[in-house]
């Protein structure tokens, strides 16, 4: 099984430092990312600033394609394409980060979250949750990152969770706009975020200087988004009503009614997956960073495949098999590029690669 992401940016032009004609020009591209992607037979295939047109082609081309648009006027959005000939289509769940009801949520940003079952003749294979998402750029929004994450979070944890109260295999993939050892980076491979005094620009780790930004507030988020500081759907608590016989009941819940558990004002954040990056981020031999986006104003890494994993030992070594949690096997990747290799061809996009973001490409192994 093989996850493969890639990006499109841009609209109409996209804008680069040192590209070169026809490569910065959008009606190029469609096309050269269709071939690109297809030099590797995927399973399934995730794009965070796909378009419709593009879902539409794969489906001449053996996949079954779910594709969420950006809620504003934009018409990129979120795309996972999977080989129908290797997968069933369980659940469809697109996530949409702006909230007409919450201020804080002003942007078009959107997540997508499909439950596929694998196709394996004579065997009981569990689902697998395949996640996609591309989080706000602004440096200094961290405050709005953090709670686009919860959201997709939550979404992740709904779809997830089987009936016996264990998780399936989770594979989590996005441009997420912070980079390797950030606030929200650490938080997403451990689990855990104390962001008390935490300056809203350092979430990211883009900016360098915090000079002048104001604090996160505690909690981040209201509580009528009904997402727990654990990053999962609030339960709704239910009115005890006493029967004639004494008895207790629960009265019917009204359904657009959100009740949401009184919660100590606390600044930790906390989720339950195991969610291990496939890069390691550095070049081994060398500690140069990898990069997966080079463009004029910077060239580092904020594109990601995270997949529910045992926390030690992963991604050390490039190829090395991992036992996973939830029956994934990391068996290779593909491997990523300094930003003096990307120079060298003037940056990107290019004639090779028609993404100002290069595309990331894991191989796992579903263990029955």
């Amino acid at each position: 099984m093989e996850a493969w992401r890639c990006v499109r940016r841009g609209y109409g032009r996209c804008v680069v430092g040192r590209g070169r004609a026809p490569f910065q020009y959008w009606n190029w591209r469609p096309d050269s990312l269709s071939q690109t992607s297809l030099i590797h037979l995927s399973s399934y295939i995730m794009n965070s600033e796909g378009d419709e047109p593009s879902s539409k082609r794969r489906k001449h081309q053996g996949y079954h394609c779910e594709y969420k648009m950006r809620t504003g006027r934009k018409p990129d959005g979120c795309a996972i394409c999977f080989k129908h000939s290797k997968f069933s289509l369980l659940s469809v769940n697109p996530v949409e980060f702006y909230r007409r009801d919450v201020p804080l949520l002003d942007r078009d940003n959107v997540g997508l979250v499909l439950l596929l079952q694998p196709k394996i003749p004579s065997a009981a294979s569990p689902a697998i949750c395949v996640a996609n998402t591309h989080l706000l750029y602004n440096p200094r929004r961290g405050d709005i990152k953090l709670t686009q994450l919860a959201m997709l979070l939550a979404e992740i944890s709904s779809v997830a969770h089987q009936k016996d109260g264990s998780l399936c295999p989770i594979v989590m993939c996005g441009d997420f706009n912070s980079v390797p050892g950030s606030p929200l980076y650490s938080f997403i491979k451990e689990g855990k975020l104390n962001y008390e005094g935490l300056a809203i620009g350092k979430v990211s780790g883009q900016e360098q200087s915090s000079r002048g930004q104001r604090i996160l507030s505690i909690p981040i988020w209201p509580p009528n988004l009904g997402i727990s500081q654990n990053c999962v759907y609030e339960v709704q608590q239910l009115p005890k009503v006493e029967k004639p016989d004494g008895d207790l009941t629960q009265t019917e819940p009204d359904k657009t009614e959100v009740l949401v558990t009184a919660e100590k004002l606390s600044s930790n954040l906390q989720h339950h997956f195991s969610l291990s990056s496939v890069y390691s981020h550095y070049f081994p031999d060398t500690g140069i960073p990898e990069v997966t986006t080079c463009h004029s104003r910077s060239a580092i890494t904020v594109d990601y495949i995270f997949y529910s994993a045992e926390k030690e030992g992963v991604a050390e070594q490039p190829g090395a098999e991992v036992t996973l949690v939830g029956g994934l096997k990391l068996l290779a990747r593909l491997s990523l590029l300094t930003e003096e290799d990307l120079w060298t061809v003037n940056g990107l996009p290019n004639e090779n690669n028609s993404s100002d973001h290069l595309p990331l490409l894991a191989k796992f192994r579903l263990e029955l």
